[in-house]
């Protein structure tokens, strides 16, 4: 009989890295203060000790030098993790990311694969201001090559990396500053989770309410708010941002008639606009209503709490929404 454990978003990363580090000689870490500081959000706390420099790396402070020199690692033969501190100062390796990693495969006529993996904070991070705070998955997600993965559960924390590292292509799994401290349940003996497919977290049969990353559990109490007024909604944790796995979103659509779309990047040019297009091209005819998309306010993140808050979608926000879809 399985048993449970209560442990933070944080711990879960860390149990999954340490993991992967004992079980593969050529994975390593490296990033800014992943050794000696612990990490910035202390994920790689104390594996500098267990592990020694060699595999524990702080590297100086240039996101193209360390993302590109975890490039040519893996183009060797090693299997690196590369921890980017924020997304932000993720777009300082984007040529990296994107006209190295994501295309030598192609460009070397399939004998180039890149098997990297980048780890990358991401959203809100209570008060860290618009230079460390966005949510940009999107543009990771539009580039054909990579893999991008959202970590929206403690169960993905736990698990995503182990199957990451599998991959013979190079993984962007965005992870969510405003959870590390957050306590769920998982199962102690979970292990490695599917990386191809979305998940429905929560059955239902009145709307589809599709989501990823910090959404997920402000989806689920939202659902937990709706039953008790008689509304049964689905809920979906997209998980995968590219390749999308439209064939979970579309059979949920067909059973429900109704969506919402929920995400903390910006509405314009979003993962919800991707998804709502599909869903019109492909079920059209099985939709009782409009689709909709909640999605954060298109400024720059606020410093001040209250508006940081404001600027993306809370629980409230989608009980409102759901309703006005059930009942315009």
């Amino acid at each position: 009989m399985s048993q449970t454990i209560k442990i933070t978003y944080r711990e879960a990363f860390k149990q999954g890295l340490r993991e992967a580090l004992q079980n593969d000689d050529r994975i390593f870490l490296m990033g800014e203060d992943v050794g000696r500081y612990g990490g910035a959000f202390a994920v790689s706390k104390g594996l500098l000790q267990e592990f020694g420099e060699e595999r524990i790396m702080d590297v100086p402070l240039s996101e193209s030098g360390f993302v590109g020199a975890g490039i040519g690692a893996a183009l060797a033969g090693m299997k690196p993790i590369v921890e980017v501190m924020t997304v932000n100062f993720g777009l300082l390796a984007m040529d990296q990311i994107v006209n190295n990693a994501a295309t030598l495969l192609h460009m070397s006529g399939g004998q180039l694969n890149v098997p990297v993996v980048i780890r990358i904070s991401c959203g809100i991070g209570q008060q860290l201001a618009a230079q460390h705070s966005h949510s940009w998955e999107p543009f990771f997600a539009q580039v054909p090559g990579l893999v991008v993965l959202s970590v929206g559960t403690h169960e993905d924390a736990r698990g995503m990396l182990h199957t990451a590292l599998q991959s013979p292509d190079p993984v962007i799994i965005i992870e969510y500053t405003s959870m590390l401290n957050l306590e769920k349940e998982i199962s102690t003996d979970m292990g490695a989770v599917n990386i191809t497919k979305a998940k429905v977290i929560k059955s239902g049969k009145d709307i589809s309410i599709i989501t990823y990353g910090t959404g997920v559990y402000k989806c689920l109490e939202s659902a937990d708010e709706l039953a008790a007024e008689g509304i049964d909604a689905e809920v979906i944790d997209l998980r995968v941002l590219r390749p999308l796995d439209e064939e979970t979103f579309l059979a949920s659509v067909a059973k429900t008639h109704r969506a919402l779309i929920v995400e903390d990047a910006w509405r314009s040019v979003s993962i919800s606009s991707e998804i709502s297009s599909r869903i019109m091209e492909k079920a059209f005819y099985e939709l009782d209503a409009s689709v909709k998309r909640l999605c954060g306010v298109e400024v720059p993140i606020p410093y001040p709490l209250h508006l940081e808050q404001a600027s993306v979608p809370q629980k409230s926000d989608i009980v409102k929404a759901v309703k006005r879809i059930i009942n315009p």
